[in-house]
């Protein structure tokens, strides 16, 4: 299939450094790439996904949210990927303002929540674009947006490889804001005696004033400042971290973090809101806590997880190839459903085996190579 894939223009796929969504869809591309697919990404100009890539803008905007750039980006996009056979649009605002009738078929893969107003716009765009949740946590809240399926996340298991622990310290990744919970994660590895390592976005107004009000003030003198550190070097951090603290106070719609942290071998204590619980196997790769005590508890019961049965865990479920697979199911039942048959009530293609390696050019809107 030729797949025309949108990332949204606020972080280069793959990010630098925080960055989910730009995670995911990089290991989406490069996944279908590796079975056998055409792969074209509309991102910005210095993204280094290795396949061909097109831009309108040569850097990611911030702050995150400005919508005149954002529409200027995906009515490029859509311009661009007009001979493809599916888009996949990753961006909030492209559904809304993208699709034509006599177009590729596109699906929209929603990446936050489904909060009253994500479903407002969502519902509007519904019944001719196709839908997918990242977690049935999140689908819970499209009723009665209608979901076309459920994909899991996956993520690069050569990158985020097996480690022993054994560092001695708790790790805490995220957003520096409430709903992530690095306060109460701090709170708690202070209550257990434990040291405890935050990587964390802080670049936002919001974000640093968060910081400066609930987080500096609980960090001792040999506690380390959060920093925002490099793929490689967070990924050292999780390999020897006991375990990673993920006490969020949302309904997150997956939990990228946690998947990374399982294949590290890294278990995880979390609360169990939003998708937590279709990641972390309550006392088999990790804990849901309830409160402050039972997180308490669980820290003192990290010994008892088999590291083996996390990374195990990841490799069965959260694998990239896994969520690409999944996602030509997918596109198959779609574009059978554009020629006529019935979208949601096909049975999936079998998937595609041919291997080819994927091309890495990166061009302007109407000079593509």
């Amino acid at each position: 299939m030729r797949i025309g894939l949108i990332a949204p223009p606020w972080v280069p796929v793959p990010p630098p450094a925080y960055g989910g969504t730009e995670a995911v869809v990089d290991n989406l591309a490069r996944g279908l790439a590796l079975l056998g697919h055409d792969v074209r990404l509309f991102t910005v100009g210095e993204s280094t996904c290795p396949v061909d890539r097109e831009h309108l803008y040569e850097y990611a905007f911030s702050p995150i949210g400005i919508t005149v750039p954002e529409a200027a980006h995906v009515l490029a996009a859509y311009e661009a990927l007009t001979d493809v056979d599916i888009i996949h649009d990753h961006t909030a605002l492209g559904p809304l303002i993208g699709p034509h009738l006599d177009g590729p078929p596109v699906v929209s893969t929603c990446h936050g929540s489904f909060d009253p107003m994500n479903s407002r716009n969502i519902a509007s765009f519904a019944d001719h674009v196709a839908v997918v949740a990242i977690s049935h946590a999140q689908k819970r809240f499209a009723d009665p947006i209608p979901i076309a399926t459920v994909i899991h996340h996956g993520i690069d298991l050569d990158t985020y490889r097996y480690g022993p622990g054994g560092g001695g310290y708790l790790m805490w990744i995220g957003r520096m804001c409430a709903a992530k919970g690095p306060h109460r994660a701090m709170e708690f590895a202070r209550a257990a005696g434990r040291k405890l390592v935050m990587v964390s976005k802080i670049r936002e107004d919001d974000e640093r004033a968060f910081y400066e009000q609930h987080v500096r003030p609980l960090l001792g003198p040999d506690d380390p400042e959060p920093q925002e550190l490099p793929l490689q070097d967070r990924v050292r951090l999780l390999q020897h971290a006991d375990a990673l603290l993920n006490p969020i106070d949302w309904p997150e719609p997956f939990g990228l973090v946690m998947a990374e942290a399982l294949a590290c071998g890294t278990p995880v204590l979390a609360f169990p809101r939003g998708a937590a619980p279709e990641i972390v196997d309550h006392g088999r790769t990790g804990f849901l806590c309830t409160g402050t005590q039972d997180m308490l508890d669980a820290i003192e019961l990290i010994d008892s997880i088999d590291r083996t049965d996390c990374r195990a865990e990841a490799e069965r479920r959260f694998d990239m190839h896994r969520m690409a697979r999944d996602h030509v199911a997918l596109y198959r039942r779609i574009l059978a459903g554009h020629a006529g048959e019935s979208l949601l009530s096909l049975v999936p293609a079998a998937t595609e085996v041919t291997v080819r390696p994927s091309t890495q050019s990166s061009t302007m809107l109407g000079s593509r190579t």
